[in-house]
């Protein structure tokens, strides 16, 4: 029996343990066509006929490189500048306001983007704070930004982003100020690039040594998880963040239900959370 997209219901189920298995994403059963979206491009440039063909090669060898190329071309990656504005204003607002007067002693500052797909949201943090906070460039702020795939790590490193890319959510005096055109893309200038380092974290499997955060952004990556793995990853953000520091995520997730120790703030039409033992 075959879907719609040409892909067999056994062979998408597979690719579903598959990506489920070593990413904890989870793929829902009507999602066939991101398989023929994403999968056909890798089964042409790797020498095989068919997606059916490279999938039943997939069956047969050990975990390879090849593997990790299908699941990256299947776990999303959506994302753009200044997502979902409200984070970024809460930010500008009232969260670096506050801890550039809690932090005013130490002078330390660490934000972490945990699922940075492309780019755009560490970026987007480095202009906010460039444009807004002068004043903590005397500072040590790390700015860490992780995804699971390092294809996306590869692309958000250049930062080099295609017109449509640059028009979605981008102010034009940000995209006049910190890039350079070439040709029909745009590459952010280096005094943004410098701020933002990258790293290939798997959320899902044991973090590497990180220093205590102040601010997480974990934006619309628990919804591709199973409950179990949502209360995991809620898990060992609390014991990352500092007892007074603050997480954002997607507007569609909650920590509600998932872990108590967090309360859910509202500021405006921004909403974030803190420990309920915050200092």
């Amino acid at each position: 029996m075959k879907q719609a997209t040409g892909v067999s219901i056994p062979d998408f189920n597979y690719l579903r343990q598959l990506v489920q298995d070593h990413s904890a994403v989870v793929l829902y059963a009507d999602k066939t066509y991101l398989a023929e979206l994403h999968l056909q491009p890798i089964a042409e440039s790797t020498g095989f006929a068919s997606i059916t063909d490279l999938i039943a090669y997939l069956r047969t060898q050990p975990f390879s490189s090849l593997h990790i190329q299908v699941i990256e071309a299947l776990v999303t990656n959506e994302t753009s500048f200044f997502r979902d504005i409200y984070p970024f204003e809460a930010l500008r607002r009232f969260v670096l306001p506050e801890l550039v007067k809690t932090r005013a002693i130490e002078r330390s500052l660490n934000i972490w983007c945990a699922a940075c797909s492309n780019g755009q949201e560490p970026y987007s943090i480095a202009m906010l704070i460039r444009e807004h906070f002068p004043m903590l460039a005397s500072w040590s702020v790390r700015l860490i930004a992780s995804d699971f795939s390092n294809k996306v790590l590869a692309r958000a490193r250049q930062g080099i982003y295609n017109q449509l890319e640059i028009q979605r959510g981008l102010p034009k005096s940000l995209r006049d100020r910190y890039f350079e055109k070439q040709e029909c893309e745009w590459q952010i200038k280096d005094e943004i690039r410098q701020i933002v380092e990258f790293h290939q974290i798997n959320l899902v499997q044991p973090w590497p040594s990180l220093p205590n955060i102040d601010v997480i952004f974990l934006r619309n990556a628990l919804i591709y998880f199973d409950l179990a793995t949502k209360k995991h990853l809620l898990k060992q953000v609390k014991q990352q963040l500092r007892p007074d520091g603050y997480l954002f995520l997607g507007s569609g997730e909650t920590t509600i239900n998932l872990d108590e120790s967090f309360e859910r703030v509202q500021l405006d039409k921004s909403i974030y959370y803190r420990l309920h033992n915050k200092i």
